[in-house]
């Protein structure tokens, strides 16, 4: 048989923002993450549910930084791209990207299956900030988007079952310390992209899973799974069990029929096959199933209310339709996380194809089964599990040529360790500066203070680092990266004190004097963490050495947190005195401006601070679910919230 599938380079152009410098600051706290549920509703789940919703929360972003350094100013940039074909499907995959699909097109019809967006703009949804709408993504690490959305993978040309090649993608996902890897073929004169998904726990120790694949496709859709029920949430934090299609006396599964935006997640019984497809009026459309071993399935939709017809328009260009989103995950919510084993592992397969089914416009069980027995006629579920089967031997199969290159994380860890993880290569060689003073404490014991004045690196958290450091002999530097550590492990005290002993000896006192405001914060000792707020950016603004892009980062970001306490502590006069001292092109950005009115309000200039709204601004960085605009609105004297602020995704609150 002659294989025809192909992988090959291919840079797209596209109108983009770019994702500027992550922020400098450790995240000794996480972002605000909209999933989560009230207590009040956990009583009534079902116990296994209950027990991994309540299993190993993510409670902190360490060691990841938050990527914030972004904005909407879009210009046409070269994005690279690995394009997967044969001659039934082209699919076309960023690896600098999180691995995105961008794009998955049907040759014999000639439609685009997913929902393929035209622009690439950020903006806040990942657990760690930068996320960007549009073809199936692959979430790891803790309930959101992951933090991987907008990184490189490392990718490669690897065997195929068929005897063809396959697209391998891998990395280190470092929330969870996890090792996994993405591979997608398409076998000779398939409709259907194969993707098989391992993930691995090399540690001696159980740890917490997370898997959600995301795929967006039009939202003039039907969305179909086997289910009589589902779990419904909402952004006001409520889960509730609700029977699908219809639900409140609205049908569910047509994604504009909502208002607000919300997930529903499909009770899928046992035994059942796990699928699901979005069909248009025709019986047309996208359908994902997968092995048993990917339990969960999900629609998401931004609603048809002002709130999510905004975030719709601020994450594509004027003139694109909008998108829902069909979902598989490990867990049936992705509130859960799933237990993983010491030195075990979980692979599954997952399949993206064309359907043409009956239209789905009649009684959902009859849509349903047309649907299923559409997908079982031209892809048995006994295929599906065949060709797992096939795949697994060859998920160790080593990679051959490489396309691209992703963090030296994981190569640093299996320095440290020693693992052997057939088929995804961490090799020495892809270490870089920023792994450069954590291989010398491995090597030496000691931690390198810096041969010139620049904000700190990156901390490692895992408790081998932190140990690493307990021992190395004390350094400003040293102490500062231990209290990060002790304060991700939550030893709070500890975390005090090894950042007070730093004070002593660093010639660099702003990075300790935050952390010590943040702790302060947290401890509700709002008026000290004030103090060391403004210290600390005195100190900063005395010791930057340029305008380069890490200074300027780090300005912006201390300098945002310092008006902030400063505005919670009651002193607006300080507060307009670091604000003073940013960079007038800080000081433009959206988040900024919206800084700039609360500042002019406290000042009590009222009709200055709403005029900044007449003027118009655009918070890039505005998070999934905030409600500062419409809380600052409200204190200006309230009214209608101009629609180009209205982000609000939940009902009113009474």
């Amino acid at each position: 048989m002659v294989v025809v599938t192909t992988i090959r380079r291919e840079a797209l152009t596209l109108p983009a923002a770019p994702l500027g410098p992550d922020n400098p600051l450790p995240a000794l706290r996480p972002l605000d993450e909209a999933h989560r549920i009230e207590d009040r509703d956990r009583a009534g789940l079902p116990q296994d549910m209950a027990r991994q919703i309540g299993w190993a929360p993510l409670r902190s972003l360490l060691p990841e930084r938050v990527r914030d350094g972004y904005g909407r100013a879009r210009e046409p940039r070269r994005i690279d791209a690995l394009v997967l074909e044969n001659d039934r499907l082209r699919a076309t995959v960023l690896p600098g990207l999180g691995g995105r699909v961008a794009s998955l097109f049907h040759k014999p019809t000639g439609r685009e299956l997913l929902y393929r967006n035209p622009v690439f703009q950020p903006a806040n949804f990942a657990l760690n900030g930068a996320w960007f709408s549009g073809g199936i993504e692959w979430n790891i690490g803790a309930t959101g988007h992951t933090a991987l959305s907008c990184a490189p993978l490392h990718a490669a040309v690897a065997p195929a079952p068929d005897g063809g090649a396959m697209l391998r993608l891998w990395e280190w996902e470092r929330l969870r310390d996890l090792p996994f890897q993405v591979d997608l073929w398409l076998p000779d004169g398939s409709d259907f992209l194969h993707v098989g998904v391992r993930i691995r726990n090399p540690h001696d120790r159980p740890v917490a899973a997370y898997w959600w694949s995301n795929a967006a496709v039009p939202e003039e859709r039907r969305v179909l799974a086997p289910a009589q029920e589902a779990w419904h949430f909402g952004y006001e934090r409520r889960l509730r069990r609700v029977a699908v299609p219809v639900s409140g006396g609205t049908d569910r599964t047509r994604p504009l029929n909502s208002v607000y935006p919300a997930d529903c997640f499909y009770d899928v019984p046992d035994g059942r096959r796990r699928w699901i497809a979005a069909l248009d009026e025709h019986g047309d459309g996208l359908v994902q199933t997968s092995t048993d071993a990917l339990r969960g399935r999900k629609l998401f939709v931004w609603g048809s209310g002002p709130g999510g017809r905004r975030w719709q328009r601020w994450l594509t260009e004027p003139g694109t339709g909008g998108y829902c989103e069909i979902q598989a995950g490990l867990a049936r919510t992705q509130m859960e996380h799933v237990r993983m084993e010491a030195g075990s592992e979980v692979s599954w397969l997952e399949s993206y194809g064309p359907l043409n089914a009956p239209p789905p416009t009649g009684e959902w069980d009859a849509a349903v089964a047309g649907a299923e027995a559409r997908l079982e006629a031209v892809l048995p579920r006994a295929e599906v599990a065949a060709a797992h089967a096939a795949w697994k031997p060859y998920a160790d199969a080593e990679p051959g040529e490489a396309l691209a290159t992703g963090s030296g994380w994981g190569a640093l860890e299996v320095l440290r360790a020693g693992w052997k993880l057939p088929g995804t290569p961490f090799p020495e060689s892809g270490l870089g500066e920023e792994q450069a003073p954590w291989r010398e404490l491995l090597r030496s014991g000691a931690f390198p203070e810096p041969r010139r004045v620049r904000p700190p690196g990156p901390t490692l958290v895992a408790p081998h680092w932190r140990d690493m450091l307990e021992t190395a002999p004390t350094a400003p530097l040293t102490e500062y990266h231990l209290g990060v550590a002790q304060w991700h492990a939550g030893d709070r005290a500890q975390a005090v004190r090894s950042w007070e002993r730093a004070l002593e000896l660093a010639p660099s006192l702003w990075p300790l004097l935050r952390c010590l405001a943040v702790a302060d914060q947290e401890a509700g000792h709002g008026e000290r963490a004030a103090d060391r707020y403004a210290e600390a950016f005195d100190d900063l603004c005395r010791e930057r050495r340029d305008d380069g892009e890490q200074w300027t980062a780090a300005t912006a970001a201390l300098g945002r947190e310092a008006v902030e306490a400063l505005l919670r502590a009651g002193r607006p006069e300080q507060a307009r005195a670091v604000w003073d001292r940013l960079r007038p092109a800080t000081r433009a950005r959206g988040r900024f401006r919206l800084l700039q009115a609360e500042l002019l309000l406290a000042e009590g200039r009222r009709e200055e601070a709403r005029a900044l709204f007449d003027e118009g601004f655009e918070v890039a960085d505005l998070r999934e679910g905030e409600e500062r605009i419409g809380r600052l609105w409200d204190r200006l004297g309230g009214g209608d919230l101009p629609a180009r602020h209205d982000f609000r995704m939940r009902p009113p609150t009474p």
